[in-house]
């Protein structure tokens, strides 16, 4: 597992519940460290285990766990880079959604060895959407209820109304139907496309 992923974790914990928290946990697994590094890979039972710790100790089911991970790295100041790339997509909502396609591609140029899980929409129509989140081969981390955590923060981040599901998997992907409400419900988090400048 790319190191990104557990790192993802644990600043999820660290930044939301505290530093005592997260240490606390990682030292029950006894894996001999108590941080990740984020260029380095990982076996995915460690992730696994660390999944199952921060579950257990925050008292969260995996899927709501995993959500949450995905909301916190749009929408925490700590992760304002992968906010930014998220809305480099699209100038509103319905553009990021389009975009999505091409997320771990614009990834790859980023860190070129992190794969995140091809992802395909499909547009039915009426603001209804469905997202296809492939599943990784062999046992690898489903990604489909972190997609739903990104997508929820967007919609807040865009300002749209958007209610988001996730409607279960087959043996190629998992599903989530997205339905966009009103585009513009609120006006949204404020985002510069230029590249902020320091001021003396």
């Amino acid at each position: 597992m790319h190191g990104l992923v557990n790192r993802a974790i644990e600043r999820f914990v660290r930044d939301t519940y505290g530093r005592d928290v997260w240490i606390a946990t990682v030292r029950r697994l006894d894996l001999g460290v108590t941080g990740f590094e984020a260029m380095m890979t990982y076996e995915a039972d460690v992730t696994e285990q660390v999944l199952e710790a921060v579950g257990e100790r925050l008292d969260r089911g995996r899927n709501d766990l995993l959500e949450d991970i995905g909301t916190y790295l749009v929408s925490n100041p700590a992760t304002e880079a992968v906010r930014r790339l998220m809305r480099f997509s699209g100038v509103d909502f319905v553009d990021f959604l389009h975009s999505l396609d091409d997320l771990p591609d614009r990834a790859r140029l980023v860190v070129s060895d992190f794969d995140l899980p091809a992802l395909v929409l499909h547009d039915h129509g009426a603001g209804t959407y469905c997202l296809h989140v492939d599943l990784p081969q062999g046992h690898g981390l489903r990604f489909g209820h972190v997609v739903m955590g990104l997508l929820r923060a967007m919609a807040d981040d865009y300002g749209a109304l958007a209610i988001v599901d996730h409607k279960g998997s087959d043996a190629r992907c998992e599903f989530i139907e997205i339905r966009l409400l009103d585009e513009g419900f609120a006006s949204g988090r404020a985002f510069d496309l230029g590249a902020r400048r320091a001021t003396s």
